[in-house]
């Protein structure tokens, strides 16, 4: 089957079963994505599909042929996306395991709605856990990042 990752063409033909995060993490060694439940239930696995935040630990490879994919490692080659460039200057991460997962469940947002309410972001990053509890720091990056403040 033939997708695209961050920009690049390329082919799988491997079990059509294998979720989506064990081929970026074991077959090309894109380790941002993180496994976290294995249910898709609290978000540290997040990539975007075609635009859309997608949990990537449940989604078989043969339901992303012909479909694009953005890992973190592919938001912004530097980098420098505004969301990532915020959650250094608000020090979001605590232990930082489930923020890739965040950022890209917070650029869809931004990418539909460039001044999110506080409660738009709740509700939109409500999926994303953070075991540290770092909820009002992200959601300050979140609208420091869409004032372009980061």
């Amino acid at each position: 089957m033939k997708l695209k990752i961050n920009g690049e063409a390329r082919e799988y033909s491997g079990d059509p079963q294998m979720p989506l995060l064990w081929y970026l993490r074991d077959e090309l060694h894109m380790t941002g994505t993180k496994y976290g439940c294995g249910m898709a239930l609290c978000g540290a696995c997040t990539v975007h599909i075609d635009g859309e935040a997608t949990r990537s630990c449940q989604l078989p490879m043969s339901a992303i042929e012909g479909k694009s994919v953005t890992t973190i490692e592919g938001l912004d080659a530097k980098n420098q996306h505004p969301l990532q460039v915020a959650w250094k200057q608000h020090n979001v991460p605590q232990c930082g395991y489930c923020q890739s997962g965040q950022i890209m469940q917070a650029a869809t947002l931004l990418a539909k709605n460039a001044a999110p309410s506080d409660t738009e972001i709740d509700q939109h990053m409500s999926g994303n856990i953070c075991r540290c509890g770092t909820y009002p720091r992200i959601r300050n990056a979140i609208k420091h990042a869409a004032k372009g403040e980061a």
